[in-house]
This record gives structure tokens, C-alpha cells and sequence, in this order.
């Protein structure tokens, strides 16, 4: 059994995978080229985007995008303290403060509770994370926006395609990110990533900035962060099996809601009224994690923690101070959450055999 199963999603696509990869080798089309133009005009089609800018990854995506918004030394950007840690560091990396805010306990996602009591006259934007697949609170999230003037990243890496209420993530903020690792619901066969927008200045500042501000006639001093050739052609291909591969994750996850309800002391995720879920992940929550996982893994299932600590609890932030009573809710999650197998191959048997695993814990367990 895998956690994730890319042979089983890649078999399924040859030979035309194969012969994308020779024709790539033959026409030495390693950098830029036709293939990155159709992956940006396909994916921002896709998403219904006005502009798609390419870039080596997720990460970069985050860092071009808050250089674009304009974040530097001096401003404060406000996000989530349950992600992965790419979402903080590039705010540091800008120049800017990292603000944290605690994530709701159904959803994961930033509190738009928590947000007004964060916003100081350093504030300058929003990072929502769109987690585990879930989307966040936008409505909420763009009305805060909206009323204290600060921009809105969406943070959309783990969310390809998922929607609330009829309108598709990465339409309710000024920018959206993407990655393209390979795990993702769209991923490359290496590093990839894009983020997305309506705005033609954001993308212009994009364009340039991660291609060295230009070529020959540098208009900035900028990075370089390209999507290769052959990343964006295997991405053309998966891209059309995006929506049915999500369909095809949502029902998996009912399966599992099925079969693991009222189960023990397990949290199943909870979808947010009017969301169209993508479940990158399957996280269930019990206060016994860490001996449930033992035992699933003694029994070779695997099973990961997506993630063991809430970010403002990483030594890399240390010089916040903060403490465990300042983020509650995801401090409480890091030691109960875990991801299950789920991904468009998994077999019915597969997850009964999960399930049934999950339920031998339980009933040695009460």
C-alpha cells in the first residue's frame, strides 16, 4: 500500500508520458519555450485567471508573489499558524514580520476570528492557506481585507481546483500560489509552481522578477526561479485528469467517512458549508495519534503527520516568544492529527483494509 501511489497515476497516462519526455529530450526544449507558454495559458484558463506566471516552485511562488504585493522591512503580514513552513518563511524573506493567527478547530484554516485583534498599522496583507484541500474562510477573509485595505495571498498549494460557494479558490484575493511537487493533486515529476492573477501589474512585476528582471536590459535585480520545459509538459498532460482525479479523491474520503464514523475518539474533516473539498489530504484527529500510528504502521499502512508542530512553535521562531496558549486550537492539533492513504488509485480494498486496521486499534484500545 502506498500513501501516495504517482507509478499507479503515471501508468495510467503512458505512453503519452513517455513520448512528452522524448520529444522534450529531442528538442532540447529545456527552458522556457512553448511548452511553459501552453502550461501558463492552460492553467490560467483552468483556474479562470486572468494571468499565470511560472516559477521553479511553490515556495518561490509565495516570495514572488509578496515581492510583487510589495511586503518589505517594516510591513507585517498576517497568516496561519498551521501550514507548512514555506507560508512564514517567505515572509521573512521578504523583509517583512510574520504575524500568526490560530486556525479554526473544525477546518483547519486561519480563524477569520482571530485576524482583526493581529491587524496594527504595520499591517499590510493576508496569507490564506487553503488546507489539506479545504477551503478557507474567503468571504470572511476579503471582508477584513476589503475593510482595512490589505492585500490577499492565496496560499493554494494544496487546494487545485477547490471552490466555496461556486466561486473557485484563487478568485477571492490579489494573488494565488500553487505548487506543483510531485504529491500534489497536479504535480510535476520534480519542483514546479505558478501563482496566478487578474492583476496585470502583479504579473508583471512577476514575469520580470523571477526571470532576473529582464533579460540584457535588467529593469530590477530580481531571482531566478523558472519552470523547466519538461516539468511543463507533463503538466499539460495531468492537467485535463485534474477535475475527475479530485472527483475521484472526494470519493474516497465519503468511503472513509463512511466506514471510520463514530470510531473511538476520531475526529474525521469536517467540510466547510458551500466548499468544494479537493482532499490533498485525509486528516483525522484522536487523542491517541501517536500509538494509532505505531499500530497501522507495525501493520504497513503508512501514514504521515502533516505537521508535528504549529509553525510559531519551530525554533526558527523562537524570537517570537510565543507559547502554546496564544495558538490553542493548532497547538492541540500538531499532537492529533493524521493523514491517511488517499489518492485517485487507492482501492476500495485498500481503504477497507485501513479502516478495518483503525477499527482493531479501537477495540483493543477502549
Amino acid at each position: 500500500m502506498h500513501f501516495v501511489d504517482l507509478k499507479a497515476q503515471h501508468d495510467s497516462l503512458q505512453p503519452l508520458l513517455g513520448q512528452e519526455i522524448q520529444r522534450v529530450i529531442d528538442t532540447s526544449s529545456f527552458i522556457r519555450g512553448a511548452d511553459v507558454d501552453a502550461f501558463e495559458t492552460n492553467f490560467a484558463a483552468l483556474t479562470g485567471s486572468a494571468h499565470c506566471v511560472s516559477v521553479a516552485n511553490g515556495t518561490d511562488a509565495l516570495y514572488v508573489a509578496l515581492r510583487a504585493l510589495g511586503a518589505g522591512p517594516g510591513d507585517e503580514v498576517i497568516t496561519t499558524a498551521h501550514s507548512w513552513i514555506s507560508t512564514s518563511e517567505t515572509i521573512t524573506q521578504s523583509g517583512a514580520r510574520v504575524v500568526f493567527t490560530d486556525t479554526e478547530d473544525a477546518y483547519f484554516c486561519l480563524d477569520p476570528d482571530q485576524i482583526e485583534s493581529k491587524i496594527t498599522e504595520k499591517t499590510r496583507g493576508i496569507i490564506a492557506v487553503h488546507l489539506y484541500g479545504q477551503p478557507a474562510a474567503m468571504d470572511r477573509v476579503k471582508a477584513i481585507a476589503d475593510k482595512h485595505n490589505l492585500w490577499i495571498i492565496e496560499d493554494s498549494a494544496q487546494a487545485h481546483l477547490a471552490a466555496l460557494d461556486g466561486t473557485m479558490i484563487g478568485r477571492f484575493g490579489d494573488v494565488a500560489t500553487y505548487s506543483f511537487y510531485p504529491g500534489k493533486n497536479l504535480g510535476a515529476m520534480g519542483d514546479a509552481g505558478c501563482l496566478t492573477t487578474d492583476r496585470a501589474d502583479i504579473a508583471e512585476f512577476a514575469t520580470l522578477f523571477a526571470r532576473h528582471g529582464g533579460k540584457n536590459n535588467h529593469q530590477m535585480e530580481g531571482i531566478c526561479s523558472r519552470m523547466d520545459g519538461l516539468q511543463a509538459a507533463l503538466l499539460n498532460v495531468k492537467m485535463p485528469q485534474l477535475p475527475a482525479w479530485n472527483a475521484t479523491r472526494r470519493e474516497a474520503a465519503a468511503r472513509y467517512d463512511s466506514l471510520l464514523s463514530g470510531l473511538g475518539d476520531l475526529t474525521l474533516p469536517a467540510v466547510r458549508p458551500g466548499a468544494t473539498h479537493v482532499y490533498h489530504l485525509y486528516v483525522i484527529r484522536t487523542a491517541q495519534r501517536d500509538a494509532l500510528r505505531s499500530f497501522l504502521t507495525e501493520r504497513h499502512i503508512p501514514t504521515v503527520v502533516n505537521y508535528p508542530r504549529a509553525l510559531p512553535f519551530y525554533s526558527a521562531y523562537d524570537y517570537l516568544g510565543h507559547r502554546p496558549e496564544d495558538f490553542p486550537i493548532a497547538h492541540a492539533h500538531a499532537s492529533q492529527i493524521l493523514s491517511l492513504p488517499l489518492h485517485p488509485f487507492i482501492a476500495e480494498a485498500e481503504q477497507h483494509e485501513v479502516t478495518n486496521t483503525i477499527r482493531a486499534f479501537f477495540a483493543a484500545n477502549i
